[in-house]
């Protein structure tokens, strides 16, 4: 390649590996949802008015944004040759500008503006007017780029375009290719199916009822597969609008999205995909189900958009979306829930909410709030405490309830629930030890499922309440 012409290099998903304009969007939504969905359905056929809306919204820190690795080597050892080395995207100019200071790069940009889109043809018309034809070698990663790469001098590609490179190639242009793209294993990391162990959940109202039968169990099946993919749903949508706050954390900015190693587009597409699938099996089910999947939604993207920012109400909302599982599972079934489970639950889920956000705190590095979060190490004491209040409550409620004319009925050897309860405050006081001293997963009922130890105690206690109900004799005749 020519040393002394200008290399000018797309932004979205060239050098950098994400998209200004979607980035724009969901910072927009965590910031201002409200005026963020106004601008974009009033702007929806004006990509120029669009991009210089949302950038009044919602400032970003591109300096955090996943970078191309071989194309900032390339750019470096451009410009160590003397090389002018220049962005030309169709993000809203402010932010090219923004990404060319963090890098070092040329303060002249080219993008777009309020009054024009930058792309395609119009991108090509400005650098050939700058420039001059083939007076500049060009970098890109879209088919749209082709007009751009038609009056380069040399092409420089990011992921594979065979026949655009072809007959690039068939012109007399010079094409180096760059890897590019995303893997399909990437975007299963996102869907995080490791959370889905939590839908067990579901399961509870059968175990409580004593229905075992696989006429109860099967619809609840089929639950767990709707809520699994409500919540894969929930969990990408969360991720976009926590960017910035995973690339500030120490392990979380190695999620798919903020580390650009899939495309927030294909995010938007599977988490509807997702969410519209979670509802058609729930509507399949019975409308009771499906209503409870719906406010599951709804909560959980109140969840993601506000309230995880906000001081003990994320916790109440973390333990009211576990409560809403075990709802489901009800209605599922078809079975009955009592309010006395219901009552027992959400104290043991208020404690697993304090152990999540104490297992955060305990792995922070300073006091400082933690990101997106409205927690600082300072607060530890306090969820402490409100975790031992859970622990408390949910064993008063549990023995309370051994006393009710139901459990009588249910489990005509009740002293043997009373033995349980030792093994449940351990495994409940065990969870916030482990949260306490930072040895947790940062969700506490996934790193339940993987406890062996917490396991055995949890079986155990299963096995007495078993035996109380005399379910044991039931199924082997004893």
């Amino acid at each position: 390649m020519a040393d002394t012409k200008p290399l000018v290099l797309d932004v979205d998903g060239t050098f950098l590996k994400t998209d200004l304009l979607l980035e724009n969007f969901w910072a927009g939504l965590g910031r201002d949802p409200l005026a963020t969905l106004a601008v974009s359905f009033r702007h929806l056929r004006q990509p120029e008015k669009l991009k210089a809306a949302l950038t009044g919204i919602a400032p970003l820190r591109t300096d955090l944004m996943p970078v191309n690795p071989d194309i900032k080597a390339l750019a470096e050892k451009s410009a160590a040759r003397g090389r002018e080395v220049v962005l030309a995207s169709a993000s809203h100019d402010s932010l090219v500008k923004q990404v060319a200071a963090d890098h070092g790069l040329s303060d002249r940009v080219f993008a777009s503006t309020g009054e024009i889109n930058l792309k395609g043809a119009a991108k090509a018309g400005v650098l050939v007017e700058a420039y001059g034809e083939q007076g500049f070698d060009y970098a890109g990663n879209a088919p749209v780029d082709a007009k751009v790469w038609d009056h380069a001098e040399n092409v420089i590609m990011v992921g594979e375009q065979p026949s655009v490179a072809a007959r690039l190639a068939a012109k007399g242009r010079n094409v180096v290719t760059y890897g590019g793209g995303w893997r399909f294993g990437d975007l299963i990391k996102a869907l995080r199916p490791h959370q889905w162990v939590k839908n067990v959940l579901l399961l509870l109202p059968l175990v409580a009822a004593h229905e075992f039968t696989w006429a109860a169990l099967m619809p609840v099946l089929v639950g767990i597969i709707a809520f699994s993919f409500a919540a894969s749903s929930i969990y990408i949508v969360n991720d976009l609008l926590d960017l910035e706050a995973d690339r500030l954390h120490k392990t979380k900015c190695k999620r798919p999205f903020a580390a650009g190693t899939v495309p927030i587009g294909v995010g938007m597409i599977i988490a509807i995909a997702l969410g519209l699938s979670s509802l058609i099996l729930a509507a399949a089910l019975n409308w009771a189900f499906l209503g409870i999947v719906v406010l599951y939604i709804a909560t959980s993207l109140a969840y993601s958009l506000k309230l995880k920012r906000m001081r003990w109400v994320d916790i109440v909302v973390l333990a009211s979306l576990y409560t809403i599982r075990v709802v489901a599972g009800a209605a599922a079934g078809e079975v009955a829930i009592t309010s006395a489970m219901l009552v027992f639950v959400f104290p043991v889920f208020i404690t697993l909410g304090c152990v999540k956000r104490i297992t955060e705190l305990a792995k922070a590095e300073d006091d400082e709030r933690l990101p997106g979060r409205g927690y600082g190490r300072p607060d530890r004491h306090d969820l402490l405490n409100v975790a031992g209040i859970g622990v408390f409550g949910a064993l008063l409620i549990f023995f309370i309830y051994t006393l009710s004319p139901e459990a009588k009925t249910l489990y005509p050897d009740r002293w043997l629930l009373w033995a349980a309860m030792p093994f449940l405050a351990h495994w409940l006081i065990r969870m916030v030890r482990i949260g306490w001293q930072g040895k947790m997963d940062y969700d506490p009922i996934v790193f339940a499922a993987r406890d062996r130890v917490g396991l055995g105690v949890m079986l155990f206690t299963l096995s007495l309440m078993f035996w109380a109900a005399k379910l044991w004799q039931e199924w082997f005749g004893g």
